[in-house]
């Protein structure tokens, strides 16, 4: 099994890696996302400051949506993902990986720049670690509950939109604890439930992408 997860890993990013356009596209939908509201909002740092955190998270979580109904979609085009599925190895496995290879792509990149967003916002260094620790934490959770709503409408005629509208509402609490725990008293206890959804999406969504995966194929 970890053979055929670094195996899956590895070629996902070599894929992706020959289509440096979507990830640009991404990387720049972020930044014009958080650069354009301070023209909307005004110029006041300390409204800046203030909203700051929440605008991070959400031109974060928006941006994960751009590559979300891309996870399965090309391996199913091809046929890949059905021989992928033939291997008689657990499909959550098969699963964690490619989520794994979308979140180094799409998540990790966000990770990294929030810093530096962060700064622009004239966030405190304390607030920055926050920040930082909430998206390490969130991203993933995010990439996870993606790979749900792109299973399940695989193949469909308009598969990007519909995996917005199913889970983006799945979404909502990861933005909430992860906006809340920059700047808030209660910053450990939001990030402590930010872990826990953590787990439980590593729990769960592997398995159930993986029936919504046989099923779509079916």
């Amino acid at each position: 099994m970890l053979k055929l997860f670094v195996c899956v890993v590895q070629r996902d990013l070599v894929l992706a890696l020959r289509r440096r356009s979507d990830l640009f596209a991404m990387l720049s939908f972020f930044i014009l996302v958080v650069l354009l509201f301070p023209l909307g909002v005004g110029p006041e740092p300390a409204q800046l400051k203030s909203i700051a955190p929440g605008i991070v998270w959400v031109a974060a979580l928006l941006a994960s949506t751009l590559a979300q109904n891309r996870l399965f979609a090309l391996d199913y085009a091809d046929g890949t993902l059905e021989q992928m599925l033939l291997i008689p190895e657990p499909t959550s496995v098969l699963v964690l990986a490619k989520v794994l290879a979308h979140w180094l792509v799409s998540g990790l990149p966000i990770v990294l720049l929030s810093p530096l967003i962060g700064v622009q916002f004239g966030l405190s260094g304390d607030a920055l670690v926050v920040l930082f620790f909430s998206l390490l934490t969130g991203t993933p959770v995010l990439s996870l509950i993606g790979a749900i709503g792109s299973a399940l409408t695989l193949g469909l005629r308009g598969a990007g939109v519909l995996v917005s509208i199913l889970t983006l509402p799945l979404m909502i609490p990861v933005l909430i604890f992860g906006a809340g725990a920059v700047g808030s008293d209660a910053s450990r206890a939001d990030l402590q439930l930010l872990g826990g959804l953590l787990a439980g999406s590593l729990a769960l969504a592997p398995w159930v992408t993986g029936v919504a995966l046989r099923i779509s194929l079916e």
